[in-house]
This record gives structure tokens, sequence and C-alpha cells, in this order.
């Protein structure tokens, strides 16, 4: 009996560099598919940056047809108007997903790191050391695309457990 492959595509936004990161997984066997960043530079307006957002990770779905999405869970910011842009990234890009048809879970950062790293302390560098590794990258990505892969690899380790423990779909 063949094993299914199903792609993953992770995202962990932000206004001015999000990373996005496409796994594929066949039983326990997982790779990257694509991965990088959405860059908009900082003096282009909030509005043609959340443009680019939903236009990228619409093209990046086109491209590679994932199964599901998963995107960092919201956290809480001291600063509301920072809190507020990075809510209107990740509702872009739910809202490509969501267009696409594709089924979107959330994960707190603590959740990833516990998932990639066995440790929901861990910090960015020891994150994307063990994504190259789990991945057999030759090279470590960059943070915010070894960010959004991790949060992909999060969601295929939450792929096993029975559906009433798993994350929250939004």
């Amino acid at each position: 009996m063949a094993r299914k492959k199903v792609k993953i595509l992770g995202i962990d936004t932000s206004l001015r560099s999000t990373g996005v990161g496409i796994i594929e997984v066949c039983g326990s066997e997982l790779r990257a598919v694509a991965y990088g960043r959405i860059q908009n530079k900082p003096k282009v307006p909030h509005s043609l940056c959340l443009a680019t957002i939903l236009d990228s990770i619409t093209e990046l779905i086109e491209q590679h047809h994932p199964d599901c999405a998963a995107i960092e869970g919201a956290f809480f910011a001291k600063n509301a108007n920072t809190a507020m842009v990075l809510g209107q990234a990740r509702g872009v890009a739910i809202v490509a997903c969501a267009k696409k048809g594709l089924e979107v879970s959330e994960y707190s950062p603590r959740k990833v790191k516990s998932a990639v790293v066995g440790t929901g302390a861990a910090q960015k560098d020891q994150v994307a050391k063990m994504v190259m590794r789990l991945l057999n990258l030759t090279e470590q990505p960059q943070e915010d695309a070894a960010d959004a892969l991790a949060i992909a690899i999060c969601h295929y380790h939450q792929l096993s457990l029975p559906e009433e423990l798993r994350a929250k779909k939004i």
C-alpha cells in the first residue's frame, strides 16, 4: 500500500518579512519543497505590503498545491500598533489560503518550538538548526523561512493526533 504524501504550507507573518515554507511529508519522511520570505521595503505603504503578501502566498499555493496550511498564532504585543499591523498581515495570509480552499491551523510560538526543538523556550537559532537537520538541508534557512518551515513541521506532528486533540482551525 502506497503512503500518502501531504504538502503543508507554513507561514510566519510579518508586514516587512513574512516567512513561507512548504514541506512534503510521506510517512515519517520530511522534505522541504520551497521556502523563503516575502520582503517589503520599509518605505512601502502598509496597503501595498499587504497586497504583496496576498499575491505572493496565492502564487506559492498555485505553484506548489499544498494540502493545508499552518500559521503562527497571534501573540500579545506591548505596542497596540504593532499588534494591529501583525493582525492585518495574518489576516491577509489566512484569506490567501482560504480563497484557495486550504484549511488553516494556528500554533503558538511556544508550541512550534516545543514540537521542533523539544522545549517551548528554544532560541530562534536552535529552531533554525533543528529545521535544517529535520529537513536534511545543506544550509541553514534565513530566520523567517526557518520559522515558517518549523510551523509546517509542527502541523505535521499534529496530524498524527486524534481529531479532538489537534490544533484550532481558523
